[in-house]
């Protein structure tokens, strides 16, 4: 069941659901172009950048991807979010967006081009509304999402975080 707060972010910015779960928006398409000759690894022209909402809830979560920018989370309302990354040295981050920035989370954060990461809502919270901005601009030819076996091969070490966070 999606609280109601939740749903009322989901009516209210007519969100879609999102291929790697939850919900999001796409609030931002910049009118900028760079041409596919000045990016080395990306497959044609890229806007200089993108932004989206998006929401989670604690019976869903958002599968391990990667995309080929960079992407900055920006957290919104709701409970705090877990980001997990696995960079692209192999190193594990737990990164934790929201306001307790007393505590151990940052109101923003930066996911490097080309890792592995998966978010989740934080242990007991129930949502959670973040924004993401990718530049340059998101597009889904540079989105990944393997399936767990092919990263359980490359990372056996974070197995029980990739079962978890996987969906097939």
């Amino acid at each position: 069941m999606i609280p109601e707060k939740a749903q009322f972010y989901i009516d209210q910015l007519q969100m879609l659901k999102h291929p790697e779960g939850g919900w999001y928006k796409e609030t931002y398409r910049s009118k900028g172009v760079i041409a596919g000759e000045h990016l080395d690894e990306y497959e044609g022209d890229r806007n200089y950048s993108t932004a989206i909402y998006f929401l989670l809830t604690s019976d869903n979560f958002s599968a391990f991807h990667r995309i080929k920018s960079d992407e900055m989370w920006h957290f919104y309302d709701g409970d705090g979010l877990t980001v997990h990354e696995i960079q692209t040295n192999g190193t594990y981050v737990k990164h934790e967006l929201g306001l307790d920035i007393e505590g151990v989370e940052e109101p923003q954060l930066v996911i490097q081009a080309n890792s592995w990461f998966a978010s989740e809502v934080k242990e007991g919270g129930s949502w959670c509304l973040v924004g993401c901005t990718v530049a340059p601009g998101f597009d889904f030819k540079d989105f990944e999402m393997p399936d767990r076996a092919t990263l359980l091969i490359g990372y056996p070490e974070f197995a029980s975080l990739l079962t978890r966070l996987t969906r097939t």
